[in-house]
């Protein structure tokens, strides 16, 4: 399918402002601009990311609430549970608070639910399991803001509870003794795109600056606070974009040695980049809690001795293998009953159901199946009694309200804009079905069909120099809000040189103005006969490099082409 160009543009006052003040190249102040960084000191800032510029812990709401808490149980030593969730944001955040709190309090544990057995967040298991095990105090990270049921009855039973979430809240809160949210009514925390293991790493420099302990007590930690990040998709902005600066940087110079186990295991040979934490630390770690227990994962975290932190790292790479075969094969088979649907091509909406396919990776399937047929799409499967499954949506389209429209076929859902999770009764498939296509054709506009391809800026390849190249590189981490940058070239022409490699991707040497580049273009087999035509095209790519036996060239890594417009 072809896709939608959309070329951002910026105000050229303020880009021909930018270039007077820092003296660089004008393609790369549009990009400043586009951005918000539209003054040399946000540049600067931009530029120079310092833990200086984080902000002060104690502006979050509830904050000397926690601390005080959390300081009256170090004074009695009175037994802690941390408490996450079983994805990468949960098992990052109890294996950083944990190892914190162990360094200076005697009796810590902590408590990942199962993903199956006990489901999203905090669970009657969990606050059962602190009561039979003596830990008067839970402090949950990354979910907890809408567990108001739950924490009321922890209360009623002697356990109280510090939650730190990043959620969006419900009207009705938690009675915790503290909730740390940015995101909550009454918080003047001055960023409010945190995850929940940089609430909790907030609650740690807080407690360090209470304590009188060194920076170092939670900076040790800052690593996994930029794998959460990663794997999370926060804003990469403001002080996510610090965190993950850093925590990058702790990851290249000296990881734990459980990162450094499964960085050794994917056989990282290159430095690694918020991009690389995303496809490679994040899937092995989200795949404990998707096909068995995620608990190991913050086992693998919080592990010192090199063999088990190995041993931990085979079986998330195990489990990361399990869930790739799963993945695929239902993919595939998702794919052969859509194509088997009357007048498939004809709906706004994807819904398949089979009852053997792998809850924990129908999320990721109905991902893949927006590849095929961009449209909101949901993939079920049956879960004990009950169908269950989850939604992914298109870019613009709000899924949790068409959901929401959908409501009196489904037993139980929950989600946001762009993804969500339901369960209902198996006879109610068909009518849930023709219910979601009903509303999703009613709700979404032709071009919310059509994939769209952001593009930043216009260049020429003369522009494009390893200078350039250079201070491209250090507008990283690249991410939400800072997305690494794409570029599009007009009237390139091909110079015979550029073939097919591997039946699908297009090995590129194409040039503009007597400037001749390389590229690899993914998956564009289909668009080769653009080249062969001699005509000129349009070209969209981004910039890496590429090194082939010691030689380090620029390369284009193309996007998409289409002929170029006479």
């Amino acid at each position: 399918m072809q896709k939608r160009w959309n070329i951002l543009s910026a105000l050229s006052n303020k880009v021909a402002a930018l270039q007077e003040a820092l003296q660089i190249n004008a393609t790369i102040c549009t990009l400043l601009v586009q951005r918000g960084f539209d003054d040399f000191e946000k540049a600067r800032q931009f530029f120079r990311p310092s833990l200086t510029d984080l902000h002060s812990p104690w502006l979050m709401k509830d904050m000397d609430k926690a601390v005080d808490r959390i300081c009256k149980a170090f004074e009695t030593k009175e037994p802690i549970l941390v408490f996450g969730d079983y994805d990468v944001d949960g098992t990052s955040s109890v294996a950083s608070m944990y190892q914190f709190l162990s360094a200076v309090h005697s009796s810590v544990d902590y408590y990942i639910p199962h993903r199956y057995r006990e489901g999203y967040g905090v669970s009657k298991a969990g606050i059962d399991f602190a009561k039979k095990n003596g830990f008067s105090l839970i402090i949950s990270l990354d979910c907890g803001i809408k567990s108001a049921d739950l924490i009321t009855y922890a209360q009623s039973i002697g356990v109280d509870f510090i939650v730190c979430d990043h959620h969006l809240p419900d009207e009705i809160l938690p009675p915790a003794i503290a909730i740390l949210n940015p995101k909550q009514n009454g918080c003047d925390y001055p960023f409010k795109e945190l995850c929940g293991c940089g609430v909790g790493f907030k609650l740690m420099t807080a407690l360090s600056e209470k304590l009188g302990l060194p920076a170092s007590s939670y900076l040790e930690y800052i690593d996994l606070a930029a794998i959460a990040i990663a794997a999370d998709i926060v804003s990469v902005t403001g002080e996510n974009r610090t965190l993950a600066y850093y925590g990058i940087e702790k990851v290249n110079s000296n990881p734990s040695v459980g990162i450094k186990a499964l960085m050794d295991l994917a056989g990282v040979k290159k430095k690694m980049s918020l991009t690389s934490l995303v496809f490679v630390i994040a899937p092995r770690v989200n795949a404990a809690g998707r096909m068995d227990e995620a608990k190991k994962a913050v086992q693998l975290f919080i592990e010192k001795d090199q063999q088990k932190a190995i041993e931990f790292a085979n079986m998330l790479h195990s489990d990361n293998s399990d869930r790739r075969e799963a993945d695929a094969t239902i993919t595939e088979e998702a794919l052969a009953l859509l194509e088997a649907t009357p007048n498939n091509h004809l709906k706004r909406s994807t819904l398949v159901y089979q009852e053997h396919w792998h809850k924990g990776v129908v999320g990721i399937v109905a991902s893949r199946l927006i590849d095929t047929y961009y449209r909101p799409t949901i993939v079920l499967t049956r879960s004990g009694e009950y169908a269950a499954g989850s939604a992914r949506s298109v870019a613009g389209f709000n899924l949790y309200e068409a959901i929401h429209a959908c409501r009196e076929h489904l037993l139980g859902y929950g989600g946001h804009f762009a993804a969500a999770g339901m369960t209902l009764e198996i006879n109610q498939i068909e009518a849930f079905t023709a219910a979601f296509e009903r509303v999703v054709s009613a709700q979404i506009t032709p071009e919310q069909l059509i994939p769209e391809l952001v593009i930043d800026t216009e260049i020429e390849f003369k522009t494009i120099t390893p200078s350039f190249y250079k201070i491209l590189c250090q507008m990283e981490p690249f991410g939400p809000d800072n997305m690494r940058p794409v570029f599009v070239a007009r009237g390139v022409t091909d110079t015979g040189f550029s073939k097919i490699v591997k039946d699908h991707h297009v090995k590129f040497v194409v040039k503009q103005n007597g400037i001749t580049f390389n590229g690899i273009g993914f998956n564009l087999a289909n668009k080769f006969p653009i080249l062969l035509s001699q005509q000129p095209f349009d070209i969209v790519f981004t910039i890496d490099e590429n090194e082939f036996q010691g030689n380090v060239s620029l390369q284009l890594k193309v996007v998409d082409l289409l002929p170029t417009l006479k």
